[in-house]
């Protein structure tokens, strides 16, 4: 939910952007937005994606399950995409059209995104507890079932 909607009940055009940033940010991270856990922070997914994106780490995003099967310029321009939408104030945001340029069009030059909306301030402290506190779960494992009728 964008910022501005969330705090004033505005909603616009840029809203959607907003809503269209974190959906690529969840598709190339294979998380969601909605209880984003890593396992050595407590960012959401909007702070974690800002993290590795300032750090120059953007490929420690991306989804583990896309290993050898992805072209790392692409993974780095929709993560920036997904930031540039995600951008704490409206009138920042990229309108769908310039979206959709920069998301089909390779070797396009991006703007620098800045700071996301719902950017949290948390003290070190608060951090090391989370992570001490993250670290005693396990891995969760899937299987998968196929079916097949007699």
């Amino acid at each position: 939910m964008a910022p501005e909607y969330a705090m004033n009940g505005k909603f616009s055009v840029k809203s959607d952007i907003f809503s269209m940033g974190v959906v690529l940010l969840e598709i190339v991270s294979g998380k969601k937005n909605r209880g984003f856990d890593h396992c050595t922070h407590c960012h959401s997914l909007l702070e974690h994606a800002w993290f590795v994106w300032k750090e120059h780490k953007t490929l420690e995003l991306m989804d583990e399950c896309l290993n050898d099967t992805f072209v790392e310029s692409e993974v780095k321009r929709c993560v920036q995409v997904g930031l540039l939408c995600v951008q704490k104030y409206a009138e920042d945001r990229p309108v769908m059209p310039s979206v959709l340029s920069m998301l089909g069009t390779e070797g396009a030059i991006l703007p620098e995104p800045k700071e996301p909306g719902f950017l949290i301030e948390r003290s070190s402290s608060s951090v090391r507890s989370c992570t001490s506190a993250s670290s005693n779960y396990e891995k969760e494992t899937m299987s998968i079932t196929d079916l097949a009728a007699r």
